[in-house]
């Protein structure tokens, strides 16, 4: 591992990006500019060889400067969930800034939201390009008053690398909107079926029944989610969060059914055939609640890996088994992308990794996107008759165009199977760590699935908070777990950072 003292000493600081990137002469974070030289990475090219080179510590988290500047938000802002407060313009690359000077190597990632880095010259040079320009101060709404170049910018970057067999996609502005829209199409769907056809009208009952939020008109239907699972916090998406009372108190649900999740024993290799048994009850779990629950499912929604749930797994052959299911009792299957989309898993949708004979119905985005919706694939999720899938933005264009630059790097980079080659890399790294410190890395998933890398920590909130003192930001999830999400662009360098802080936190 490389020495963390060494890591701390960052590049010299009076740099500028490449002129080709469009951007400005910019100044990195201000603890950078009476250090020399940068330690070695290894051998390792760096992608961005001007990031901090290391973390820096120069006070406390938060420090005065930040404390002053929280105390200023919260007369206008709730600021209870703050985590730490950040200083953008001096972020660059895997490391995120404060007001105060500290610079800290960032596996968080705005809850695994940023991609590429921080202050990223590609995509600076796509914000600063005259489409932007259009797509900000001209915002369309996109079902009335879409531009001309809107298809284009579809299929240059969202559609290109739609999931195989799914080559529409209807755009949405956040996750839990991308999951709200999903469930609604659902429903459409399976009431167009029920009729007899899209070509079928809608009665005279179907009509004033609507009005009055009683069935025909208002079905009793619902979505099949699962329990420890989080799709979003609208009404509808979080019917189907089952992760924390917090996020569902005093806030009016659906009746929605929800089935048992394979909560698999670690070592995987040391629990094959018990773990074979809990998948085979959870998927009998789903077939009879498809079957016997008073509101029928018209789809199942699942994550690849239950994320904010605390870091659940399930092997492709549980996926599989969800998918025979879904089309026997021809109910949709929507898969929840939103946290594992877009390269973290080491392919670019995590459902890759099941081998499906079929692909999902539909697949939401968002996070790493920083775009949202989902895609599909057959005609008939496209609702029958206009403005019964629609708000006024359905998404943002300015935000289809950063995807596209995202794309474009990720492309450049090789990024997806980048991340699959540093997973490993981390994954046994940490292994190495639990078999030196038994029981402060327990459970250690995410084995061949890129940096989604998750374990159990007996001290969690400790953990993650002795980890800003040793220069790392990270997060928890569910009740003990500790998730990995570094960016697309961590690289082995980065984990030997990461490596000895977790040493160093667990030593303290």
């Amino acid at each position: 591992m490389a020495s963390l003292r060494a890591a701390a000493r960052l590049r010299p600081i009076a740099t500028r990006l490449s002129q080709s990137s469009v951007q400005p002469q910019r100044f990195y974070a201000s603890a950078a500019a009476a250090v020399k030289s940068s330690p070695s990475t290894g051998g390792e090219q760096p992608f961005f060889p001007d990031e901090p080179a290391g973390p820096v510590i120069k006070t406390a988290i938060p420090g005065p400067e930040s404390k002053k500047a929280v105390a200023e938000l919260d007369k206008v802002f709730d600021t209870r969930s703050l985590n730490m407060l950040a200083d953008y313009q001096k972020s660059f690359g895997n490391y995120i800034a404060d007001p105060d000077g500290n610079v800290l190597l960032d596996v968080y990632a705005q809850i695994a939201s940023i991609p590429v880095g921080y202050s990223n010259p590609t995509l600076h040079k796509a914000a600063l390009s005259e489409q932007m320009a259009s797509a900000l101060i001209n915002r369309p709404a996109l079902g009335n008053f879409p531009s001309n170049d809107w298809a284009s910018i579809l299929k240059t970057g969202i559609l290109k690398v739609a999931p195989k067999g799914l080559d529409q996609v209807f755009t949405a502005m956040a996750g839990s909107d991308a999951n709200e829209t999903a469930y609604k199409a659902a429903f459409m769907w399976r009431r167009q079926h029920e009729r007899g056809g899209a070509h079928v009208e809608f009665s005279e009952e179907d009509i004033v029944s609507s009005m009055l939020n009683q069935a025909p008109g208002a079905p009793q239907l619902s979505i099949l989610s699962f329990k420890t699972a989080f799709h979003g916090r609208l009404f509808g998406s979080l019917s189907t969060t089952r992760s924390k009372p917090i996020h569902k108190l005093d806030i009016p649900a659906f009746d929605w059914p929800q089935a048992t999740f394979p909560l698999l024993k670690y070592p995987l290799e040391e629990n094959t055939e018990e773990n074979k048994r809990v998948e085979a009850e959870a998927l009998a779990d789903v077939e009879r609640l498809i079957e016997t629950h008073h509101l029928p499912p018209c789809a199942v929604v699942v994550e690849p890996i239950q994320s904010e749930g605390g870091d659940n797994h399930a092997s492709p052959a549980f996926f599989q088994g969800l998918r025979t299911l879904t089309k026997k009792h021809n109910v949709l299957f929507i898969v929840d992308e939103v946290q594992t989309g877009v390269g973290a898993t080491g392919k670019f949708w995590a459902h890759e990794h099941w081998n499906l004979d079929s692909p999902p119905d539909m697949v939401t985005f968002s996070k790493k996107a920083q775009t949202a919706g989902y895609y599909f694939g057959n005609p008939e999720l496209r609702p029958n008759k206009p403005y019964r899938q629609f708000n006024t933005w359905m998404g943002d264009p300015a935000r289809a165009i950063l995807f596209r630059a995202i794309i474009e790097e990720i492309e450049r980079l090789d990024l997806v199977s980048h991340t699959a080659r540093v997973g490993d890399y981390l994954y046994n790294g940490i292994a190495e760590l639990a078999k030196k410190y038994p029981g402060e890395f327990n459970n250690l998933r995410g084995k061949g699935q890129g940096t989604f890398i998750a374990f159990d920590s007996p001290r969690r909130d400790e953990f993650l908070k002795k980890a800003k003192s040793v220069g790392v930001n990270i997060g928890g999830s569910g009740a003990n777990a500790v998730r990995l999400r570094p960016m697309l662009i961590f690289q082995k360098h980065h984990t030997d950072i990461l490596l000895e802080a977790m040493e160093k936190i667990v030593k303290s």
